[in-house]
């Protein structure tokens, strides 16, 4: 029997979970791809999966999930209120600007998802998922609908639900493991984290100085403490791994180990997703320095990227989804302080999160919904009894 086959009949066979001391590497790739090989893992766990449709759909009507919008609606007013910002001139800004630039600009954001699918698709590839060894991982276009309605779930359900939603969608779609592909996605973020900080300390210098803004300086302090904390997380994790193993309660042993082994198979080899997530953050400054030209405001590119950087910092702790109200009263107290006046930060902020979470939402929510009615369908489906052989 050829290796490729030996690999898709162990996905039906025993678990086959190594356990190695720290620092030792599998001798092959498809020696560490066969640590992954459980079959029944995430029946055996008994875990309520928290990226289930029908979960994030109750998620959505929870008192917390209201609360949450309401702290949003409050930060926006105070913001407000405290810069004297006139309603009336912000809607003019609104109401004038250049929808071919706009356009330009909506047109940046939704391609850096075809960045982001990419670069997951290359993670997945280092862990095995691939159809090399057997798994129909979705197409380009099938990745990047999963990126949106996983982005959609975190704007609106607080905690970043849309992280486990992103990795139910492609155990739905591809049969992989749900911890392993959690674990993939673990490693994206703190490659992400460690680049954003690297890049905001650098263009901080460039547009600030040494006069950095308060707020501003907290926001980078708080990105700072966790790419330490995260760093120091996966040091620990990577030479505690056999104590905690001991400690584990057998059902766990499973998930623990492939979620652990993904994760290290992604940050032995950082350099690729790294470069790639500078792309994704340039193209994060591009939009914004497009939506304040078609606000007719000058924004230079350099700036652009440290308001938009600094603003996407602010939603690490995820008070409201997708940091609605935070990132908004954020980004209109720090525009000011690279020049721009109070009323046109207002709608750059605006226009921008117009953007980047409503027109999101606007996409996302048809696909959630047809998404749901295909999960119901194939549920329905394997519900059916099968014809017994004559």
């Amino acid at each position: 029997m050829t290796s490729d086959s030996t690999a898709a009949s162990g996905r039906h066979s025993q678990p086959n979970v190594v356990t190695r001391h720290p620092g030792q590497m599998a001798a092959t790739d498809d020696a560490r791809r066969h640590d992954y090989e459980d079959p029944e893992e995430e029946e055996a766990a008994e875990l309520d999966d928290p990226g289930d449709p029908e979960s994030l759909g109750s998620r959505m009507l929870r008192p917390r999930t209201l609360v949450s919008f309401a702290i949003a609606i409050l930060i926006i007013y105070f913001v407000f209120q405290r810069l004297n910002i006139n309603p009336r001139t912000v809607w003019g800004y609104l109401r004038n600007a250049d929808p071919l630039l706009f356009g330009a600009a909506v047109t940046v954001f939704f391609s850096s998802f075809v960045l982001r699918t990419i670069r997951w698709k290359m993670m997945l590839s280092r862990v095995g998922f691939d159809q090399r060894h057997g798994y129909a991982i979705p197409g380009i276009p099938g990745m990047f609908q999963i990126f949106i309605l996983s982005w959609f779930a975190n704007c609106v359900v607080p905690a970043r639900l849309g992280d486990a939603y992103r990795s139910f969608l492609l155990k739905e779609r591809a049969k992989t493991s749900f911890t392993v592909g959690l674990g993939t996605i673990l490693a994206e973020r703190l490659i992400d984290l460690v680049v954003m900080v690297g890049m905001v300390l650098v263009t901080g210098v460039i547009v600030f100085g040494t006069s950095v803004p308060s707020q501003a300086e907290r926001a980078f302090l708080v990105g700072a403490v966790v790419v330490a904390v995260g760093i120091a997380g996966a040091v620990a994790l990577w030479f505690l791994r056999d104590q905690v193993v001991r400690l584990l309660p057998e059902r766990f042993t499973h998930h623990f180990l492939h979620l652990h082994g993904a994760i290290f198979d992604i940050l032995k080899r950082p350099y690729p997703y790294a470069g790639i997530g500078i792309l994704i953050w340039l193209s994060d400054g591009l939009r914004l320095f497009l939506i304040a030209r078609s606000l007719g405001t000058h924004l230079r590119f350099d700036e652009a990227i440290v308001v938009s950087l600094l603003s996407a910092l602010v939603t690490i702790v995820p008070i409201t989804p997708a940091g609605l109200g935070v990132v908004e009263g954020f980004m209109i107290w720090l525009l000011p302080r690279v020049g721009v006046l109070p009323d046109p930060a207002a709608a750059i902020a605006f226009l921008d999160r117009f953007a980047t979470y409503w027109i999101l939402i606007l996409v996302g929510l048809p696909l959630y919904f047809i998404n749901l009615r295909r999960d119901f369908a194939v549920q329905e489906r394997t519900r059916q009894p099968q014809p017994q052989p004559q």
